[in-house]
């Protein structure tokens, strides 16, 4: 990311309804024990410079990919769903405080404020710090272009009371719907890669900027927060806009074809906003968030025959049309004998669901190979909704999916994402007002 102009020192956060001008002295505590130490091999002062001269030339250029980070909602959730994604999970630390968690938030969102606008995470950077002290930001993202990132944030169960109480004097304002979900046929999930006090997800169309993300929250978070489980994702599964394309799973069909899109603000409010009449009501104007990692079977499903994959979709691999006739976006005929009744399209469709609806903004995964040599692969399912319900609703419809032969869902986690946050403030700021 491009080099910052100078601003403000940083200073100390300000009570729990602003957030600082810089990160607090935690957070820049963080940066230095959480990063090694760095030398710079004689000339590569002179590459950084035209790096960030390059960097600048092209983030202006790009100047349309940067979105902002304050709002009435947060980024990430309609904004165009980005290639790449980097999702993390993260667990407060023990014997930290209310005020370590709200100082914690304060200092993500200065530094995700600043990182959207392709910009480093601190004035001083990753080169304007002093020399014999580790640098602010790690300097991965010199020289990129803002590339869309987006960060969103969400706070899980474990937050607001666990086995240790209400840690942060929060207890009270879980969300009645904000529990672990309930078991699901076919689960069979590593506690190591599911659940989180917080989370965040990073969107952008470098995945590179998508990882630094990530990396320099980290950093920031040491001693308050620490990371449990992350996940690299690419090739979204899902479309927000109508001026998408409609991406190909790993199975090689089209996902997402009825998801929800950004201009239709009549299905955002009725299936994906929180309101102000819901419950509580710090929540309005956000969402909850359901990951779930879903393993493909890859080998397996290859050696199916292409008329059998098609009706365990419920729709032509090429087109995307459904089986019973039409296009792509033709509504499909469950009347018509053509679409199994257990084809995955007929029970996830809103029509077989009373109108249920979710917003999609999945990613494919591949993380390597097996110890039997095959993909280690699959789709990192994300989710928002106005209800936890609509997903529990969904995900049990499912139960009798064709396709649940050739999956295996081995992560999960819920998390209530609060709504944007407005200049000045900092994200959950309504949580501890």
């Amino acid at each position: 990311m491009n080099e910052p102009e100078a601003d403000a020192a940083p200073e100390e956060p300000k009570g729990e309804a602003s957030a600082p001008a810089g990160l607090s002295r935690r957070g820049l505590l963080g940066l230095a024990i959480g990063g090694g130490v760095a030398g710079l091999a004689a000339g590569a002062g002179a590459g950084l410079a035209g790096g960030v001269a390059l960097g600048r030339a092209r983030a202006a250029d790009d100047a349309h990919s940067a979105y902002e980070f304050f709002g009435e909602h947060q980024a990430g959730i309609t904004t165009p769903v980005q290639d790449h994604l980097h999702f993390a999970g993260f667990d407060m630390m023990p014997r930290t405080d209310r005020e370590d968690l709200i100082s914690l938030l304060q200092d993500w969102t200065y530094a995700s404020s600043r990182m959207v606008q392709g910009l480093e995470v601190s004035a001083t950077g990753a080169v304007g710090g002093p020399a014999e002290a580790p640098p602010d930001d790690t300097g991965e993202a010199l020289g990129l272009p803002a590339a869309g990132l987006t960060i969103t944030f969400g706070f899980g169960p474990g937050l607001f009371e666990n086995e240790d109480g209400d840690r942060y004097g929060i207890a009270a304002q879980r969300p009645a719907g904000l529990e672990r979900l309930p078991a699901f046929l076919g689960d069979d999930l590593d506690p190591q890669t599911s659940h989180g006090d917080l989370c965040i997800q990073a969107c952008a169309d470098d995945p590179q900027v998508a990882v630094h993300a990530i990396r320099n929250l980290s950093r920031i978070a040491f001693g308050r927060a620490r990371l449990r489980w992350s996940q690299l994702g690419f090739g979204k599964t899902s479309r927000t806009t109508a001026t998408q394309a409609t991406p190909r799973n790993l199975f090689g069909f089209k996902d997402g074809t009825a998801n929800i899109l950004a201009d239709d603000t009549t299905a955002l409010t009725d299936h994906v906003w929180v309101s102000a009449k819901d419950e509580p009501a710090w929540l309005a104007g956000g969402s909850y968030l359901v990951a779930r990692k879903i393993a493909m079977l890859i080998e397996t499903w290859d050696r199916v025959r292409l008329s059998e994959q098609d009706t365990i979709i419920g729709r032509d691999k090429g087109e995307g049309a459904p089986l019973s006739g039409g296009n792509e976006f033709t509504a499909p005929d469950f009347h018509s004998k053509t679409i199994d009744a257990n084809s995955h399209v007929s029970l996830a469709h809103p029509e077989q669901n009373d109108g249920i609806r979710i917003l999609r903004r999945g990613y494919n995964y591949v993380d390597g190979n097996n110890a039997l040599g095959r993909l280690d692969a699959g789709l990192f399912f994300l989710s928002y909704q106005r209800d936890p319900a609509q997903f529990i609703a969904l995900q049990r419809r499912l139960s009798t999916d064709l396709m649940n032969e050739y999956i295996r869902h081995v992560g999960s986690g819920i998390w209530a994402v609060p709504a944007g946050a407005k200049p000045g403030s900092y994200v959950g700021a309504a949580l501890f007002a």
